[in-house]
């Protein structure tokens, strides 16, 4: 028939490509087993120095000059760490430490965070300029920031008559300069982060400054707060080249250089005790950061990306 209708070719449709989740799966596991890999180097490479140290502080004087196996105790003793918790210099180097690693963190939060607060929150001509001046100030290097600190304590002696160096609460003095620019910049970024509605229904509600600040940013502030005083913390408790260039009678040191001056003699280095000072002297941070390392990264991760 020639009036037939032709019936329209129709194409059958593609079908839809599948994602390979074999490949995808393949690749996953690839970059896990890369993972594991680089974190077990990782682990290996910072575990290796703590656990030498704590193998050398079971070890006698005898074991650790004769030629055997390092990484292996043949005759485990505790008598480094009798004779160390026994010594009446090393209490007081740990409790020079402690006092003034607490006064430095107190010391350092009462100026940090009222600074930070202020030139977070209360915007004035140059707080901009100021807050970047003050994250500045951190980067200047330890060995010159003493020189001129050596100076000026010598022309307060000379001119009226008092003797800062020498003393371990001298170093409650000094250790601020290290640590009051990074702790108010941390702070900086954590204030900055907070809504700035919070201070404004505060002002409004007749509330003042201060105020504010005790009231609602401390609090909302918490985890920075602590992430400074951790920070805080351990470069007082670690800090070496101060006290080294500031003090020098046995009663007046402080741990880190305590256990260098006395424990070395000449050529002869007491090699366990040592090690097993530098352990004791590591505990206080390590446990303070085994409890608190969540606010510690969360305050960091803040005060850096924040302001």
């Amino acid at each position: 028939m020639a009036d037939a209708a032709i019936a329209p070719t129709t194409t059958a449709a593609a079908p839809a490509r599948r994602p390979q989740y074999g490949s995808m799966s393949k690749n996953r596991r690839w970059a896990l087993r890369w993972s594991y890999f680089f974190l077990v180097i990782f682990a290996v490479f910072f575990l290796m120095p703590p656990f030498y140290m704590f193998i050398t502080s079971l070890k006698s004087s005898a074991e650790i000059s004769a030629a055997t196996n390092p990484w292996w105790v043949n005759s485990p003793t505790l008598s480094n760490y009798i004779e160390l918790l026994t010594q009446n210099q090393y209490l007081t180097f740990f409790r020079n430490s402690a006092i003034v690693s607490v006064f430095v963190v107190i010391i350092t939060m009462a100026i940090s965070v009222i600074a930070a607060f202020a030139l977070a929150r209360m915007k004035f001509w140059g707080s901009a300029t100021l807050a970047t001046g003050v994250f500045l100030t951190y980067l200047i290097p330890d060995t010159l920031l003493f020189i001129p600190l050596f100076k000026m304590f010598a022309w307060v002696n000379d001119t009226f008559g008092i003797q800062l160096m020498n003393h371990w609460w001298t170093l409650m003095i000094l250790y601020p300069t290290l640590t009051v620019p990074f702790a108010t910049w941390i702070m900086i970024g954590y204030f900055a982060s907070i809504p700035k509605e919070l201070d404004e229904a505060a002002l409004i509600d007749g509330a003042t400054w201060m105020q504010t600040l005790t009231k609602i940013f401390i609090p909302v502030a918490l985890p920075g707060i602590i992430a400074a005083t951790i920070f805080t913390f351990t470069v007082a408790w670690a800090q070496f080249l101060y006290p080294l260039a500031f003090t020098t009678s046995t009663s007046e040191l402080v741990l880190p250089v305590g256990i260098v001056t006395t424990l070395i003699k000449g050529d002869v280095f007491n090699w366990g005790q040592i090690m097993t000072g530098a352990l004791l002297g590591a505990a206080p941070p390590l446990i303070i950061y085994a409890f608190l390392m969540d606010y510690y990264i969360a305050g960091l991760t803040a005060g850096a990306t924040k302001g």
